[in-house]
């Protein structure tokens, strides 16, 4: 699809290489959009992907002076499009595991690495945000943070500080959409429940029979769709909002 430089909208979107964040990709790149990709791994050089290396950038979000030199640079890639930047997803995150894959509740995991998951989790969104604040309003843009239903309810699976930096986020959701709202940048979270991704750990299928109604996994294409609508026109007056995407799991 050839799109006027001028004309085309950007995402930045953190956590691309994998699971919901690959398939955002391809979903905004289908419609048009450039996509700079945001992980901690280099571009491959066997992804497919047409935009290639130019268009990603490798920061450590866990780091905060590589988050700012990130953040710089994500403006410097937007300056051949007079600065503007239509949307943000902040969807990178980690989940430390004990032992053999071992959920680490709130008395087994180090404060050190709390800070770490919190850093990634919850901090870098809101730093991303607020240092493109510029970008997102020549834009008209749009943040959808990428929370989970682990942020509502103790989860089998998910870690403590993984459940408890999810929650934040949802409630940071709600803080920015109030600050960020009367500049036009709209703000939204969503929260996804079991996602048939590479991430999914073993028992999984149980809660899938016992917890959800549709009775299946969701596609992360699914998820894709969903973060597409909050950051179109179509959602031109949704703000403040979480999208449960989970198969009627949180009933």
């Amino acid at each position: 699809m050839n799109i006027p430089n001028e004309e085309r909208k950007t995402l930045i979107l953190t956590g691309a290489s994998r699971g919901i964040g690959h398939a955002t990709v391809k979903r905004f790149s289908s419609a048009g959009w450039r996509v700079i990709t945001c992980s901690r791994h280099p571009f491959p050089e066997d992804c497919p992907w047409e935009a290639g290396p130019e268009d990603h950038i490798q920061v450590d979000l866990s780091d905060l002076e590589n988050t700012s030199a990130a953040i710089q640079e994500m403006k410097n890639r937007l300056g051949d499009q007079g600065g503007r930047l239509n949307a943000l997803v902040n969807n990178a995150a980690i989940s430390p595991k004990g032992k053999d894959g071992k959920r680490l509740g709130a008395i087994d995991m180090p404060i050190a690495d709390w800070r770490i998951v919190f850093q990634v989790n919850f901090f870098a969104p809101i730093m991303l945000a607020r240092g493109l604040l510029d970008e997102l309003k020549l834009g008209n843009g749009a943040v959808v943070n990428v929370s989970s239903i682990a942020g509502s309810r103790v989860h089998p699976f998910a870690g403590a500080a993984y459940a408890t930096s999810k929650a934040a986020l949802a409630s940071l959701t709600r803080e920015m959409a109030s600050d960020f709202g009367p500049f036009g940048v709209r703000v939204n979270a969503i929260s996804p429940g079991e996602i048939d991704t590479a991430i999914l750990s073993p028992g999984t299928d149980k809660i899938v029979k016992e917890q959800i109604p549709m009775q299946r996994l969701g596609e992360p294409e699914e998820v894709a769709k969903a973060i597409y609508f909050l950051c179109s026109d179509q959602s031109s007056y949704v703000n403040g909002a979480e999208l449960h995407i989970n198969g009627g799991q949180h009933v």
